[in-house]
């Protein structure tokens, strides 16, 4: 098994916490992955993403020509790596801001308020909340190993949003 993703968003979403976590968690099930950031200079309102590779095997290139789950947290992310997906991909993305129309009829949406899931939530975080509904509904990685890496990264990055980042991922995954 070998599946790359795109996660793409504003600068300040935590599009590159999202895949961070992701492939410290594949990390924790022995599979191999790569991670690769993209952002512009902005620190925030710019465009970010990146890319990962989650693999059984060895992984003989980080580049991704056409990923098999795309993750779009803003109009502008679906616009440009809509392009960037295989087909018969899943693509979940952000309802709650993105206003623009799926343009291809080979690949799987998911138009999903997952800005207003973390809305309700008292300092929910979008980006973890779509982990959290990512991890549920592909089932590409255990739960406990999406955790487990939350923790880890949540803990290098800032300790004071663990618990946040725990509650907004529980909302994700239980999300329907």
């Amino acid at each position: 098994m070998e599946k790359s993703i795109i996660i793409a968003g504003y600068g300040g979403q935590g599009v590159l916490f999202f895949g961070t976590t992701l492939a410290q968690a594949a990390m924790l099930e022995g599979k191999n992955t790569t991670w690769i950031p993209s952002y512009g200079a902005e620190m925030r309102g710019g465009h970010a993403n990146c890319s990962v590779k989650i693999s059984d095997n060895e992984i003989a290139s980080p580049i991704i020509d056409y990923a098999d789950y795309g993750i779009f947290l803003n109009d502008k992310a679906m616009e440009k790596f809509e392009k960037s997906m295989a087909k018969d991909s899943l693509v979940i993305a952000n309802a709650s801001i993105i206003e623009k129309t799926p343009s291809r009829n080979d690949v799987d949406y998911l138009m999903i308020k997952l800005g207003d899931c973390a809305q309700s939530i008292e300092g929910g975080l979008l980006n973890i909340v779509t982990l959290g509904y990512f991890i549920k509904k592909t089932q590409i990685l255990k739960k406990q190993s999406a955790l487990n890496a939350l923790e880890f990264v949540s803990k290098k990055k800032n300790p004071s949003f663990l618990k946040r980042n725990l509650e907004s991922f529980e909302a994700g995954y239980n999300f329907e």
